[in-house]
């Protein structure tokens, strides 16, 4: 079926060019972005509810926060944004913020400090899926009078604790450390519930673009704000068409349709390289790729059958072919480049190995598990692969392809025996990923769902919380270091995630596009420096 859709896709290509040489023969606008991308993840594009891939790279672009990041300088770090400055008190609990004046939102208001004290008390009262980002530094809905406060042009917070300041403020350039329009918002009020519903579908930011329409399923679409204080954009319009198939996203890049292809596969990558006016960027993400196994389950929750499963993935197998390129093999939760990153991948393809470990467990013949994947061509790959080694071993695996909204849904309720699925980090702290891989201090259904992907999964741990809350606050850099050392030592040994791939984003885009940043392993895509 693969070869007959490749000689369809091929003759396709030939017909519409007139031509058996593949090279582009059209351009989008010049003043216009327009990028093909799975981006039916998008939920919502409330800054404080946003918590998936594609809407992370709207928001990046519609508001601006406190701290932000220079698209053009990543290694930089955080840099001041709509606060021009800030002073940490000296007990290092308070961190006051000066505004930056003469900023205007989209509607024309002045961005001030009772703006950012309404937007950080919001999405702590809101207490959606990201608010434990915030939430970590003991703010809650009762408290946010007092620990976030406004006075004049500058907003202090005050956190439970000491904590490193740079992990305060890279929280900050998280997605919901976004600043709404307060004006705007509770014009758009229904019943109490803070402009939630309006900024589904509906934005109220800063930034160098404004959201004119989200289409589910099919299509962003920004308009540059040429108010932007940064400087008008070039891309006057940025066009977000959500394509599932790697081979459609190729040929529209080939017809000059789209200028930047997302979800090319390694196949269609390798076949586009010799295009004319087509380049292929490579770049770093912290997105890994992973398979977890809930803890709910009478037999996945067996120690020996967690670490079984770590070697019944063929890690070489796939890197080597469906993979090539886009994924490498890393085994830890932190990402590359991260502080106290570590490259120790100690597990590989090995059934016999893992029989000898469910025997241990008594795990019955012809154990049958679900695992829930989204409708995207590489997970369902994995999906398929891992099916297959599993059966080397007796497991019977039954796969469900859903939308994103779907299995997610599911595996926050805590419903899916397994899921495969790729995390990305919130900002760039160890903590991002250590806070909820290995973070869970209420492990009980009543807790209600959350970012912690340890009590998505019913794991409690085994200390790891414990572990990870005093790496946190620890001042000494190289100390904080060694710790997440441990951490993902003991994680390997005992937690019920197989960390498999971290992603290497390889993009197609026309020639004539200069100056796209993807974020890097630290954040979201840009728009405003883009030129053609």
């Amino acid at each position: 079926m693969k070869s007959f859709s490749r000689i369809l896709t091929t003759a396709a290509l030939s017909v519409a060019l007139g031509t058996t040489a593949l090279t582009a023969f059209a351009e989008t606008p010049p003043n216009m972005l327009v990028i093909a991308n799975r981006i039916d993840d998008i939920t919502t594009l409330d800054p404080a509810e946003s918590f998936e891939f594609a809407g992370s790279d709207v928001i990046r672009n519609v508001y601006g926060k406190l701290v932000n990041f220079d698209p053009m300088d990543l290694d930089a770090g955080y840099q001041p944004d709509l606060a021009e400055s800030w002073e940490v008190s000296e007990d290092g609990k308070s961190i006051t913020f000066t505004m930056r004046e003469g900023v205007t939102f989209h509607s024309g208001n002045p961005v001030t400090a009772a703006d950012a004290e309404y937007s950080l008390r919001r999405a702590v009262i809101l207490n959606k899926t990201p608010a434990f980002i915030l939430t970590q530094f003991g703010f809650t809905p009762e408290n946010v009078a007092e620990t976030i406060v406004a006075d004049g042009n500058t907003l202090t917070i005050t956190t439970d604790k000491k904590y490193a300041t740079s992990f305060v403020l890279n929280c900050l350039t998280s997605t919901i450390g976004g600043i709404v329009d307060m004006k705007t918002v509770m014009e758009n009020e229904v019943d109490g519930d803070m402009g939630n519903e309006w900024l589904k579908t509906n934005s109220a930011g800063s930034g160098a673009y404004k959201l004119q329409s989200w289409k589910a399923n099919e299509a962003v679409t920004l308009v540059s704000n040429p108010d932007f204080y940064l400087g008008a954009p070039a891309m006057e319009r940025v066009v977000v068409r959500h394509v599932q198939e790697s081979a459609t996203q190729r040929l529209m890049l080939e017809r000059g349709d789209i200028d930047v292809a997302r979800n090319l596969n390694p196949e269609d990558v390798k076949g586009i390289m010799d295009v004319e006016g087509v380049a292929i960027d490579n770049e770093l993400r912290g997105r890994l790729m992973y398979v977890s196994l809930n803890q709910k389950h009478p037999e996945l929750s067996k120690p020996e059958v967690r670490q079984a499963f770590k070697y019944l993935i063929d890690y070489k197998g796939m890197e080597g072919s469906f993979l090539n390129g886009q994924y490498t093999i890393h085994q830890n939760f932190l990402p590359r480049t991260y502080l106290g990153a570590v490259d120790n991948n100690p597990f590989t393809f090995d059934p016999e190995k893992a029989k000898e470990m469910l025997a241990a467990a008594g795990v019955p013949e012809g154990l049958e598990i679900e695992v829930g994947v989204r409708e995207a061509q590489e997970r369902i790959e994995i999906a398929q692969s891992l099916q297959n080694s599993l059966a080397a071993a007796g497991i019977k695996m039954n796969i469900t392809v859903g939308t994103a909204k779907q299995i997610l849904a599911r595996y926050r309720a805590r419903e899916l025996d397994v899921y495969l699925g790729a995390w990305g980090p919130d900002y760039p702290d160890p903590h991002t990923n250590a806070g909820t891989f290995a973070y869970n201090p209420d492990n009980s259904d009543e807790a209600g769902a959350t970012g912690l992907l340890a009590w998505r999964n019913a794991w409690d741990t085994d200390g790891l919380t414990e572990m990870t809350a005093a790496a946190v606050v620890e001042g000494d850099r190289d100390k904080r270091a060694e710790m997440y050392h441990e951490i993902q030592a003991k994680f390997q040994e005992t937690s019920p995630f197989a960390i498999m791939f971290q992603k290497i984003e390889q993009t197609g885009r026309a020639e004539s596009v200069a100056n796209l940043n993807l974020g890097g392993a630290i954040t979201a895509v840009s728009y405003w420096p883009v030129t053609k």
